[in-house]
C-alpha cells in the first residue's frame, strides 16, 4: 500500500494552538492567534511551500473573517433518550440551519442535514459550527448540498467548527462535496476532542469549479486543517493534526508529488478502537476497486484509540463518492450492523 505523507505532528504548533482544557471559543482564539504570529512549519502542503497567512509580496495585508461578524452559526448538541438519539440543544443564527431530524434505520442513529440558505460562501463570510455528541449517543451529520466557494475578493472565507464526542459516541460526518471556484480563497479548520470508545468518521471530497476559460484550478487556495485530540481523565493528548494546502498559483498542482496528474481529492478519516493495520489493508483492498489513486496512513494508538486517514485522487467526484461510500460501508457493516449509506438527495 502506498502512503500519503499528509499527517504533521509538531509539538510546538500544538501548544500554541490548542492547549488542553481550553474551551471551544478560547481554542478558536489561541488558533487565531497562531496563525497571525507565526509560520505553519508543519504543513504538509500539496502545491507550495510557505506559510500562507502573510500577504505576498508587494500586496497590502488582507483583513481576516476572524474579525468579522459569523455570516452562519449553528450548535447541535446530540443525547440518547428512549433508545434513540436525540437533539438536547440546538441552535442556529444567519444563514446556517438543520432540517428536522429522521432516522433511516432501527439503530437509534439520528440524522441531521445542514442547510445554507445563501447557497454558498462569499469573501470574508465567517461560519461556525458547533457539534456536541453525548455518551452512547449516534449521529449521522451531512449536507443539503454542495458546499460552493466563490469569489473572494478582500479575504478569504472561513468555516470553523468544533466537535466534541463523549464515551461511547458516534459521529458520521458525511458533507457533500466541496466545491472551489475561480478566484476563490477558503479555509476550514476543524477541532475534534474524543475519548478513547469514542467513533469518529469524517469524508470530504474537494473539487475544482467551473471558470469561464474551462481550465481547472482557477481558485487561489484551499486551506483544510484538522486537530484530533483524545481526551482522558488524566487529560487530552493529540492523536493528529492533518493540514492540507492546496495553492494552484504557486505551481503545478496536478504534477508529480502533488496530485499526480488528477483534479479532485477524497479524503477519509477514521478514529475508533478497532483502527489497526488489518483495517487500513481491508480498505486499501476497497480502493482497488475504484479507478483513482488512493493510500492510506494510521496514526499512532492512544489511551487505547488510533487514527486512520485515507486520501485518494481521480478526476471524478462520482468516482471518489463511490469509492469513500464503500469504505464507510465496510465500517457500518462491520462494526454497527447497518446497511450502506442512502441519503437520497437527488
Amino acid at each position: 500500500m502506498k502512503t500519503v505523507p499528509l499527517l504533521a505532528h509538531d509539538g510546538d504548533l500544538i501548544a500554541e494552538a490548542a492547549r488542553p482544557g481550553l474551551g471551544a471559543a478560547a481554542w478558536w482564539a489561541s488558533w487565531g492567534a497562531h496563525c497571525r504570529e507565526g509560520p505553519d512549519s508543519s504543513l504538509r502542503e500539496l502545491g507550495a511551500a510557505g506559510d500562507g497567512h502573510g500577504p505576498k509580496s508587494g500586496e497590502a495585508a488582507v483583513p481576516s473573517p476572524a474579525t468579522s461578524s459569523p455570516m452562519g452559526e449553528l450548535a447541535l448538541h446530540i443525547g440518547q433518550r428512549g433508545g434513540r438519539s436525540v437533539a438536547i440543544h440546538q441552535f442556529h443564527q444567519g444563514a446556517l440551519r438543520v432540517l428536522r431530524p429522521h432516522y433511516l434505520d432501527d439503530s437509534g442513529q439520528v440524522c441531521y442535514v445542514v442547510v445554507n440558505p445563501g447557497g454558498a460562501y462569499l469573501g470574508a463570510d465567517l461560519f461556525l459550527v458547533d457539534v456536541a455528541v453525548g455518551d452512547g449517543a449516534d449521529l449521522l451529520l451531512t449536507t443539503q448540498s454542495a458546499t460552493k466557494i466563490y469569489r473572494t475578493p478582500g479575504s478569504f472565507a472561513e468555516q470553523r467548527m468544533t466537535v466534541r464526542l463523549g464515551e461511547g459516541a458516534r459521529l458520521e460526518l458525511m458533507p457533500d462535496q466541496l466545491i472551489a471556484y475561480r478566484q476563490a480563497s477558503y479555509r476550514q479548520n476543524t477541532y475534534i476532542s474524543v475519548r478513547p470508545s469514542s467513533s469518529l468518521v469524517m469524508a470530504e471530497v474537494v473539487t475544482p469549479g467551473w471558470s469561464p476559460d474551462g481550465a481547472s484550478f482557477r481558485y487561489e487556495e484551499l486551506r483544510l486543517r484538522n486537530e484530533i485530540r483524545v481526551e482522558t481523565d488524566d487529560g487530552g493528548q493529540l492523536l493528529a493534526l492533518d493540514n492540507l494546502l492546496i495553492r494552484p498559483p504557486a505551481g503545478d498542482v496536478t504534477g508529480l508529488g502533488h496530485m499526480e496528474g488528477f483534479s479532485h481529492l477524497g479524503s477519509l478519516v477514521v478514529v475508533d478502537a478497532r483502527v489497526d493495520q488489518s483495517l487500513a489493508d481491508d480498505l486499501h483492498s476497497v480502493t482497488a476497486d475504484h479507478e483513482a489513486h488512493a493510500g492510506i496512513s494510521l496514526t499512532r494508538t492512544l489511551a487505547g484509540t488510533t487514527g486512520l486517514v485515507l486520501r485518494s485522487l481521480s478526476d471524478s467526484t462520482g468516482e471518489l463518492n463511490r469509492l469513500l461510500g464503500a469504505c464507510t460501508a465496510l465500517l457500518r457493516e462491520r462494526w454497527h450492523g447497518q446497511a450502506p449509506l442512502d441519503l437520497r438527495k437527488y
